[in-house]
């Protein structure tokens, strides 16, 4: 899995969301502050960050990478020299410190077990309350979606080691987003045509149309292919389909595809 540069994650999603396709479009869903999509969680302060405490938190997809952003340090910086150091949980790997701001040197520990921020001179005094400090972590691909990864810790310690503050993180294992390769869009359709793509193997794959109202469903088989036929016709008409795929209490989405349903075109 190759490694971000400093600005790889953020520019990456930058450009993800600057894309406007004219028969596809992705549809962002916010659950509990957790981009089902797998780059960033950012579940707003946790009653330790009040006293001071470190803590950060994302959902990560198996074979991805993403965003663990750490908060909760308060007042001025510790001074020149201090560092704040992520652990990775287990099996994880840091491969990214991206932050883009003056006075702050980012460093990964050799094979990923951590990443650090070092404060120099530029920022030592400046005020921490606001501020956030990303660490990009990579998740192996065989890890199991809806899995809470342990022992991610956080720490500060001053310029000669003695610990400021501290804290942990939560990194949960997400769910790639399913894919949806037939029906084509632009493609006359009949009232129940076969819809089929990829998801995560045995994961809970539901086709919803532009109602929101379930279409047909079935589970990923070993390979993770999937497919399925719509119960109750689609009525005739323009309409828009997306399969949600849903695994130990992990969700994502596919794109959403345009379609055009006519009564004269074959039911498949």
């Amino acid at each position: 899995m190759p490694s971000p540069s400093a600005q790889g994650v953020p520019h990456a999603m930058n450009a993800m969301n600057a894309k406007n396709p004219m028969s596809r479009s992705r549809k962002t869903a916010a659950v509990a502050g957790v981009v089902v999509a797998g780059v960033l969680a950012w579940p707003g302060p946790s009653a330790a960050a009040g006293d001071g405490q470190l803590w950060g938190a994302a959902t990560i997809a198996p074979g991805r990478e993403g965003i663990v952003e750490v908060a909760g340090r308060q007042g001025a910086a510790p001074g020149a020299g201090a560092t704040l150091t992520l652990r990775a949980p287990r099996g994880t790997r840091v491969t990214g410190t991206p932050l883009d701001a003056a006075g702050y040197r980012g460093r990964i520990a050799t094979g990923g077990r951590s990443g650090t921020y070092t404060v120099t001179g530029d920022a030592a005094g400046q005020p921490w309350q606001g501020r956030t400090f990303p660490f990009v972590l990579a998740v192996p691909a065989d890890a199991v979606p809806g899995t809470r990864l342990r022992d991610c810790f956080l720490r500060i310690t001053d310029a000669q080691g003695a610990r400021q503050a501290a804290g942990r993180c939560s990194v949960t294992v997400g769910l790639a987003e399913p894919t949806m390769s037939r029906p084509l869009s632009g493609v006359p359709l009949g009232a129940r045509p076969q819809i089929s793509g990829t998801a995560h193997p045995g994961a809970q794959v539901t086709v919803r149309d532009k109602h929101d109202h379930a279409t047909c469903a079935t589970t990923a088989a070993s390979d993770g292919t999937w497919a399925c036929t719509p119960g109750p016709p689609l009525p005739p008409g323009p309409n828009r389909l997306q399969a949600v795929a849903s695994l130990n209490g992990v969700s994502a989405m596919s794109e959403q595809i345009d379609i055009a349903v006519t009564e004269t075109a074959p039911g498949r």
